[in-house]
């Protein structure tokens, strides 16, 4: 996890390939950092190759084998996701995939890996009061929903209004009748007398892991846009934590890459309160979080979180990690 490169060979290389790939040196030099070049450059490498599209079939409004023969009468290739429940990749054929009858009535949801991921590994249960935390346009909701068989509660929070039309829509074109939607800061929710057994924060963040998808992210953030994210998903995680009833877990998300944004904001929220612990998630897929970045030792158990890399995985770069309150 510590790169051998001097200091000079380090910003030389990191020109290099920042020049040959269309980045900013300052992200290669960080990639360096934290794999070295061998590795930094098959990163490089899948992040120009396009993301396999994925789907998640929904039992609450069609029987999920009955929606899975009528895709594939269509013509729709599915590839079942052995850690996922109800996720398949699929491969439309020439279809858009959000054209077909079956997506227009609820019975699948367009919704990548990473994603569908963290709404596992939280795992919410029927008589779960779930807070969903920055939640459009809604695939975390619905699929919270749907694994809780429309029972217990769902609040949907989201504070950007603009999107929350998508939010409730895709509750309605789903058959969710267990959420609330809430529109408010997310970070103030420890001012309320909300007491949600799970919480699910896939907090907002700089997107350095959708760089498959969105190739502009290459040179559209510096290391500031970095730092005030971190600033603004520890505030985020701080206001959840103070909110999530004792015994109680949260899982907290981003589709970045970065340590700052992620095992650099767990460390600090472990640090400050020493009732939270990191537990291990039972699901096998990605890779182990990183509890010396750049040679800074964090917090040991920070190698329970998980991560998925292109070059890894096949799929966007996103982090998860699952923390218990007390109990």
């Amino acid at each position: 996890m510590i790169c051998l490169m001097s200091r000079r060979e380090l910003k030389t290389k990191a020109k290099e390939l920042a020049k040959r790939y269309g980045y900013l040196p300052y992200m290669i030099e960080r990639y360096l950092s934290l794999w070295g070049q061998e590795e930094t450059l098959r990163f490089l490498s899948a992040c120009e190759k396009p993301i396999r599209t994925a789907i998640r079939v929904n039992p609450l409004r069609n029987d999920a084998s009955s929606t899975v023969e009528s895709l594939e009468r269509k013509g729709v290739g599915l590839e079942k996701i052995h850690w996922l429940q109800y996720g398949y990749y699929s491969d439309f054929k020439g279809y858009s995939p959000g054209s077909l009858i079956e997506y227009m009535l609820g019975y699948y949801y367009i919704q990548g890996v990473p994603s569908m991921t963290t709404v596992e590994v939280l795992d919410p249960k029927p008589d779960d009061i779930v807070a969903d935390l920055a939640a459009a346009p809604g695939g975390k909701t619905t699929h919270l929903a749907q694994l809780m068989d429309n029972s217990g509660l769902v609040i949907a929070v989201e504070q950007d209004k603009s999107r929350l039309s998508s939010l409730k829509s895709n509750i309605l074109r789903c058959g969710v009748t267990n959420a609330i939607v809430l529109r408010g800061d997310a970070r103030k929710i420890d001012q309320t007398s909300l007491e949600p057994t799970k919480i699910l924060l896939d907090a907002p963040c700089s997107g350095e892991g959708l760089i498959p998808l969105d190739p502009s992210r290459k040179t559209s953030k510096s290391m500031a846009d970095i730092r005030y994210c971190a600033t603004r998903q520890d505030e985020l995680l701080d206001s959840a934590i103070r909110r999530l009833a004792v015994g109680g877990e949260i899982v907290y998300a981003t589709c970045s890459i970065a340590p700052e944004e992620n095992e650099y904001v767990i460390d600090d929220i472990l640090r400050k309160y020493p009732e939270i612990r990191v537990v291990p998630i039972d699901i096998e897929f990605g890779s182990p979080g990183y509890p010396n970045p750049y040679g800074v030792q964090l917090d040991d158990s920070l190698k329970h979180a998980r991560r998925f890399l292109p070059h890894l995985h096949g799929t966007e770069g996103f982090f998860m990690c699952k923390m218990k309150k007390g109990g």
